[in-house]
């Protein structure tokens, strides 16, 4: 297959969302500079999935336009290729972004912060994810990850 065509067939297939909410135990603020740390990504992925950069950059911070690519591992042993992030929008409205990977070419994550007024955050994760014939099990593996990466949030928060 082409790479045209494949990519017009990436486009088409069917994907699954996953959409998971949770009340953050600190005020907005908190919750946006720790999500621009991708020290944070890497301790709420862990143990379900790792993350390493390609390119060493320890101060790094997530900004509209960067596209970083990582080694993924699932359960942090089981490699599953480089897996890419590109930031699309990145504000304390929103985060959106594009990633993916060759197991996983659509990987389209958004997330929301709300500003409780109570020193309290609402985060929700929304993800669609296309996969091919693995769509069903790629989605519910993130179903269990994501629950996953928001109860390691609220232990962060409450450090």
């Amino acid at each position: 297959m082409k790479n045209e065509e494949k990519m017009e067939f990436e486009s088409h297939m069917k994907t699954k969302t996953v959409l998971k909410q949770s009340v953050f135990p600190a005020d907005i603020d908190k919750v946006y500079s720790l999500l621009r740390d991708l020290s944070t990504l890497q301790y709420i992925a862990a143990p379900y999935a790792s993350f390493v950069p390609l390119e060493k950059n320890e101060d790094m911070k997530w900004s509209p336009g960067q596209k970083t690519a990582f080694k993924f591992k699932m359960f942090g042993v089981i490699p599953y290729g480089i897996h890419t992030i590109k930031v699309i929008d990145f504000s304390k409205d929103g985060i959106y972004t594009n990633e993916g990977n060759v197991h996983v070419p659509i990987w389209n994550h958004r997330i929301k912060l709300t500003d409780n007024g109570d020193g309290t955050t609402t985060y929700s994760d929304e993800i669609e994810i296309g996969a091919g014939k693995k769509t069903i099990f790629v989605w519910l593996w993130a179903k269990c990850f994501y629950r996953h990466r928001q109860k390691k949030w609220i232990r962060l928060l409450r450090k």
